[in-house]
């Protein structure tokens, strides 16, 4: 059986990173617990734009919502091809981006439908 050499990667020294497609347990980790948190955030959005503040919701929660879902889609997209081996690894630094951005408008989003910070009194003309 033939002895297997280590890795150099074209570099004058040992480097211990992975190659391509392979992921440690802690990368894993880390990624399953931000895409668990943005997931559930984006299911608490969703639903929220729906209930929130009385039914029936309102047209403006609604396009909220639909935004929401058309940046998950590229995110996941983007996932998939990464996952597949198609985008280098220096793309999963724009998916954790992508994924920041998502969860920011989500939270933006809640912000609007339970009203909070808008004085319940005023009016456009005050």
């Amino acid at each position: 059986m033939e002895e297997f050499t280590t890795r150099t990667y074209g570099t004058s020294g040992l480097d211990n990173r992975p190659l391509f497609g392979e992921t440690s347990a802690r990368d894993r980790i880390i990624n399953l617990v931000i895409g668990g948190l943005a997931s559930l955030l984006v299911i608490v959005t969703i639903i929220s734009a729906f209930v929130f503040p009385s039914l029936p919701p309102k047209p403006l929660n609604i396009f909220f919502a639909v935004c929401i879902v058309l940046m998950c889609g590229s995110v996941v997209v983007l996932i998939f091809w990464y996952r597949q081996g198609d985008l280098e690894p220096k793309f999963r630094n724009l998916i954790y981006y992508m994924l920041c951005s998502i969860v920011l408008l989500c939270i933006c989003a809640n912000l609007y439908f339970h009203d909070v910070g808008r004085d319940k009194k005023s009016n456009a003309l005050s």
